[in-house]
């Protein structure tokens, strides 16, 4: 019996087994479980940034809020600036006789009004009411008639373009991402009513699902009595009453001429409701 010995390894097989050993060790590190040094510290939590949190309370705010529906408690005026409300919830009465001499009231205290839009600009909280106070020209009065330089408008300028929305402007009391959905109706509750939400005739069973809508739309529809129409439109600017041989009808009219509406009421029951 004769012994052979084994052939001997070269450099490059030893290479192989070391460089598979290391890339395992490697590997072991980055995925397997790691221990912190004692003086070392953990890795610090992802928080959110000032800008992400001030998305989230914009968010929470324009849910709370937008669609919300209240009461007036005082005149809002027409035009683009509205009312302003301080950081104590306090209104800026005199800014708000300025904007109520200049441009008339839109919204009378007492009407039933929506919030349709929320802005947020620097400290303050811009809530759009019944889509605004803007009143800009109407397609139809841009429409002309005549030969050469004899035309004129079709509808005059002078006629009034009237806006039954406003503005109220809200300035927060510390940072607008602090600001909660309850605290902005306090804050808001010298001029809107929250509680009443609108007049209980909005929630009741026996109203009908089409004046609901209607109600919430501010509209008014044949059918209605004077609580759903006082729901819907507040106050009339004017009151006409017309009594033939016992036959009582009155019209309650919205507006300014030559843009009005006319609600015919046949006792407590409206007959008829014209757009002018």
């Amino acid at each position: 019996m004769t012994w052979k010995a084994s052939p001997r390894r070269t450099p490059l097989e030893f290479r192989f087994p070391l460089l598979f050993l290391a890339a395992s060790i490697v590997l072991a590190s980055l995925t397997g479980p790691r221990h912190l040094r004692a003086d070392e510290k953990a890795p610090a939590a992802k928080t959110e940034t000032p800008r992400e949190i001030r998305r989230d309370a914009h968010i929470d705010l324009i849910r709370g809020l937008q669609s919300e529906i209240a009461v007036a408690k005082v005149p809002l005026p027409r035009g683009k600036r509205g009312v302003y409300v301080s950081d104590k919830g306090k209104l800026d009465q005199a800014k708000a006789n300025a904007e109520l001499r200049e441009n008339g009231p839109a919204i009378k205290p007492g009407m039933p009004v929506e919030i349709t839009r929320l802005t947020f600009k620097g400290s303050h909280v811009i809530f759009e009411i019944n889509h605004g106070g803007k009143s800009g020209k109407k397609w139809y009065q841009h429409i002309y008639i005549g030969m050469g330089t004899a035309d004129q408008p079709l509808v005059p300028d002078n006629s009034p373009i009237l806006a039954y929305g406003s503005w109220i402007t809200l300035k927060a009391p510390g940072k607008v991402a602090d600001l909660t959905v309850p605290e902005a109706k306090k804050l808001l509750s010298s001029v809107l009513d929250f509680e009443r939400h609108a007049p209980t005739v909005l929630y009741a069973a026996s109203t009908p699902p089409k004046f609901k809508d209607a109600i919430k739309k501010h509209e008014v529809l044949v059918g209605m009595d004077h609580d759903t129409v006082l729901s819907s439109k507040g106050p009339p600017d004017r009151k006409v009453r017309e009594e033939k041989e016992g036959d009582e009808k009155e019209d309650w009219i919205y507006g300014l001429p030559p843009h009005c509406l006319f609600v015919t009421f046949d006792g407590d029951t409206v007959i008829a409701v014209h757009q002018y």
